[in-house]
């Protein structure tokens, strides 16, 4: 869904996530994008027929409901390294912890560049929520945060990994929460270890041509 014709914020956060795409690669102050989605855990109700030679596996297609996981995935994409984290639920304080794993992988960074949607919760102020002041001061002075624009999910290069991630190993039937887990962490793994980046083209100029609707017009005179 794209947001209403002269939309000012939605350009001034759509360049601000676009310059920050446009930074060179510094170890010092890395680029990581955080995004999160759920996942439908469901149990198989008959046992499957596997494969065999002529024969495809088969899988009934009743199953049964086993609630729902949470994915928290932080992407580095010029150092082509990524993590999930899986948990219960995405609450203020899930968040906050998912943001303090991702800062204490960058012990030696001077900040850490993050670039994340305006959810509800992804807010500093959730830090307060869920540790001491001082620890939750901390944690914020070690971010640079940049918001992608309402309607601008597409921006996030975390959106896209998780796209990745659920055409690759979450497109099944998955019954509970440790298996998720293992099976995710192959796949990080796999993904990790083949160093697969995001070679991000899209710059500020191409937004002024190509999304030229979207700005407003100035009136002169």
């Amino acid at each position: 869904m794209l947001p209403p014709q002269h939309n000012a914020d939605f350009v001034c956060a759509m360049e601000d996530v676009l310059e920050v795409y446009q930074r060179p690669y510094h170890s010092q102050r890395p680029l990581v994008c955080f995004d999160e989605q759920s996942k439908q855990l469901t149990k198989e109700t008959r046992q499957p027929v596997l494969a065999a030679p002529g024969q495809p596996k088969r899988v009934d297609y009743e199953y049964e409901r086993n609630g729902t996981a949470n994915l928290f995935l932080w992407f580095e994409p010029l150092a082509g390294q990524r993590h999930v984290k899986v948990t219960d639920r995405r609450t203020t304080r899930d968040f906050a912890e998912a943001l303090r794993d991702l800062i204490a992988g960058y012990p030696t960074a001077e900040k850490i560049v993050l670039v994340m949607d305006n959810l509800n919760t992804h807010k500093p102020a959730s830090f307060y929520e869920a540790f001491p002041p001082d620890e939750a001061r901390h944690l914020i002075d070690r971010l640079e945060i940049h918001y992608t624009p309402k309607h601008g999910s597409w921006l996030n290069m975390a959106e896209t990994e998780l796209s990745v991630l659920t055409k690759q190993c979450l497109n099944r039937r998955i019954s509970d929460r440790p298996t998720l887990i293992a099976e995710v962490a192959a796949w990080e793994h796999t993904r990790n270890t083949a160093r697969c980046r995001v070679d991000w083209q899209f710059t500020t100029q191409d937004a002024r041509t190509k999304l030229k609707r979207l700005y407003p017009s100035i009136q002169l005179g």
